[in-house]
């Protein structure tokens, strides 16, 4: 599981840039299905979609959104901690919709870093498509204010990018596409890293100096990787992969601090944090985290379709279908960074306890 907690991290750290003035936060969300808000729901001939009856039965309303989930993401409860609302989809909104000026969300279901990734699920915006669309926002913005208030209002924004468990998932670790066949892991991950490198330098390009990266949780042990060990297990090898991701892109981060002006990208690794929630589920509150609430073929397609059936309760499990966190991990996890963030505004986080790499623990 890659729980993407990047959106409510940028949001405490704008907050506290703006001396808590959150109704001044602008936030551009970039990303794939774990922070997406709906913006598939407009690509027709999407296969990555979450519009179906049992995503959002525990959202306000009870109506399916487009989040990958049955209620909220962590960058939703973060936002309402911080008093603001969730940015909208980007299709959503007109070329000349206000709500611009106030942030977006161009994640989408199925997004890589890698054009080709989620190439099946026919219609999503790989992370080049989503920066395209952000290019076209700021093109928007400019019409409205004026090129130089744009380029403020671009240069003073977070930049929260989660992206990358696409690659592996619903790429490099499909044994009947190409990536998977052609390159070496080491190969496929310079490829990855290189491709992230010429992408972030042009969000640079386009105004973005304050970007926050999140890190690859541990997409081992979510059940579409599990289904997949003979014991049901969480995937070591996946695990010593995105750990090596994660170790890739800081180093990335920290060059592109050393050499572009006035960048002050941020890399967020909350490996450790998730997979204590996957090892330990009941130190949280869970019964269950080594399978999902929505009762789904893993080995097959994993979402949550409306012949699915769901678990009793919901909040017992740390997974809702076979990729993505129920709503109750993304409030625990929300709640448990946030108070990290404000426990001493002085202090650096603590670092989480040391977790093994395996997770697999038979909760």
């Amino acid at each position: 599981m890659a729980v993407q907690g990047f959106v409510f991290i940028a949001l405490v750290f704008a907050a506290k840039a703006r001396l808590g003035s959150a109704t001044s936060l602008v936030t551009f969300v970039f990303g794939d299905s774990l922070t997406e808000v709906g913006n598939n729901n407009f690509l027709q001939y999407s296969l990555a979609r979450s519009d179906y009856p049992w995503y959002g039965v525990d959202y306000e309303g009870g109506q399916a959104t487009g989040r990958f989930t049955n209620g909220r993401t962590i960058g939703d409860i973060i936002s309402e901690r911080l008093g603001i609302k969730s940015p909208p989809p980007y299709l959503s909104l007109s070329a000349n919709d206000d709500a611009l000026l106030k942030g977006v969300n161009y994640a989408s279901g199925g997004a890589g870093i890698l054009n080709d990734t989620g190439l099946y699920f026919i219609q999503r915006l790989s992370f080049d498509d989503q920066i395209n669309c952000f290019k076209k926002t700021k093109e928007s913005i400019k019409a409205k204010i004026g090129e130089e208030a744009a380029n403020k209002l671009c240069n003073e924004a977070m930049y929260l990018i989660g992206i990358g468990s696409n690659d592996y998932v619903n790429n490099y670790l499909q044994p009947f596409l190409a990536d998977g066949q052609q390159y070496t892991h080491d190969e496929f991950m310079s490829l990855l890293t290189s491709t992230l490198a010429d992408q972030l330098l042009r969000l640079y390009q386009l105004g973005a100096r304050k970007i926050i990266f999140h890190g690859l949780g541990p997409l081992g042990c979510a059940p579409s990787q599990r289904v997949k060990s003979k014991k049901g297990q969480c995937l070591k090898h996946v695990n010593e992969w995105v750990l090596e991701f994660n170790s890739k892109v800081e180093k990335l981060i920290s060059s592109q601090n050393r050499h572009l002006p006035n960048a002050k990208f941020i890399f967020v690794d909350t490996y450790a944090d998730v997979l204590d929630l996957v090892n330990n589920p009941t130190t949280y509150g869970f019964k269950i985290s080594n399978t999902s609430c929505c009762n789904v073929d893993t080995s097959v397609g994993g979402l949550c379709l409306p012949n699915s059936k769901l678990c009793r309760n919901r909040k017992d499990y740390v997974f809702w279908d076979a990729f993505h966190p129920s709503d109750a991990a993304n409030q625990v996890l929300a709640e448990k960074f946030f108070s990290r963030l404000f426990s001493d505004s002085h202090a650096p986080a603590p670092a989480p306890k040391p977790i093994s790499i395996d997770g697999n623990s038979n909760q």
